[in-house]
């Protein structure tokens, strides 16, 4: 990741008294994660710190900070943002304007990711190989252009086909932390989905 501007900034504070450089510190966690759009990285939050303080102990803490309010600290992928719990999911529909922010994903769009997350990295043919039809590069279109999927390694045979993989966006907009989250075929058998045409048959 490209460095940032961080001249003028204080990282290590040593003018204040360590409880209250540890409350800095957190503080400017927070605001960082409060900004970001996007799940933020261990060496990103580092930048805002003193040398040598533990940014996991930071989010520890700020997680703890956050216990009783609507909102809490989520690891996705290998960064962390703040995300509003699911139990306010009714009063921001109600009140809040977030059409903008929803999937907007077909019934099929939502297959075909599913069956990206549980094969990546995969290629349209092997796409068309799970649901017996040609995969629109419109529909892939679709799903990189919310950033739910991007450009995997290219397939080792004539042509080299490009393969896709889901991305941290696609964890975030599931509320995952990581691909481990998905759910086992067992699972999926369970809820009625697997072999069906909501879910990959895995």
């Amino acid at each position: 990741m490209a460095r940032r501007e961080d001249r003028g900034l204080d990282r290590d504070l040593a003018d204040l008294p360590p409880d209250l450089r540890w409350r800095e510190w957190l503080r400017r966690i927070e605001a960082v994660l409060f900004a970001s759009a996007a799940p933020v990285a261990r060496e990103d939050l580092a930048r805002v710190v003193g040398q040598g303080a533990s940014v996991d102990l930071l989010i520890e803490d700020l997680a703890a900070d956050l216990e009783d309010r609507p909102y809490e600290v989520a690891q996705v992928g290998a960064g962390w943002m703040l995300r509003t719990r699911s139990a306010y999911a009714p009063a921001i529909r109600a009140a809040a304007d977030v059409e903008g922010q929803a999937l907007n994903l077909s019934e099929f769009d939502l297959a075909v990711l599913a069956a990206i997350a549980f094969h990546q990295p995969i290629s349209r043919d092997g796409l068309k190989d799970i649901f017996g039809r040609e995969i629109s590069r419109d529909l892939i279109g679709r799903l990189a252009e919310r950033d739910l999927i991007g450009t995997g390694p290219r397939e080792p045979r004539r042509g080299a086909p490009y393969t896709f993989v889901t991305t941290d966006a696609f964890l975030a907009a599931f509320g995952m932390t990581s691909l481990r989250d998905l759910p086992d075929p067992e699972q999926l058998a369970d809820a009625g989905l697997a072999g069906s045409s909501k879910a990959p048959d895995v």
